[in-house]
């Protein structure tokens, strides 16, 4: 890389780090390009990405954000990965990472919280933001469906009393 292509890496990066609210990162020492290319494929199919950067120019573009705290972590064979989902890049690292040992989890950032491992873990154990929008959602239905049922409840009852009246005039 010249001098153009590294600012032109740190520019985008730190464009990265200003619009993305997760980032974890990552040291991947041993990892095989055939694992490395089936991690990026479900990164990927997250909506997530993964990038190897060099420490020195990822430490420059993380300069000024709200990402900073991350730095000390950028140290041997890292990697970055974010995401506008801050549980599906902890999910899929997370499940990587335990069927492969040569991935293993450093830390992240979620906005201006730094997270050590556990907190990565922790984040990768919630629902994701799909499931939560739909569980949201049903606990708004949820007391409509209930409203009708007891608006209903006092015709049906009606109902019943009227046919049992039915039945038995036509008994007598």
């Amino acid at each position: 890389m010249d001098r153009t292509e590294k600012r032109e890496f740190v520019a985008s990066l730190a464009a990265v780090f200003a619009e993305t609210s997760m980032v974890v990162v990552t040291r991947n020492d041993g990892l095989t390009v055939a694992d490395a290319t089936i991690l990026r494929q479900r990164v990927r199919a997250a909506g997530a990405t993964y990038k190897v950067a060099k420490n020195r120019l990822a430490n420059l573009a993380l300069a000024g954000t709200r990402f900073e705290g991350i730095s000390p972590l950028l140290k041997g064979p890292t990697a970055l990965s974010w995401s506008a989902d801050p549980v599906a890049v902890a999910k899929v690292l997370v499940e990587f990472a335990k069927t492969n040992e040569k991935l293993v989890l450093l830390g992240g950032a979620l906005g201006t919280q730094t997270l050590n491992v556990d907190g990565v873990k922790a984040l990768a154990e919630l629902p994701s933001l799909d499931t939560l929008r739909a569980q949201l959602v049903g606990l708004i239905s949820t007391p409509a469906t209930r409203i009708a049922g007891v608006l209903q409840a006092p015709a049906g009852q009606l109902a019943r009393v009227f046919g049992a009246y039915a039945k038995k005039d036509e008994a007598a």
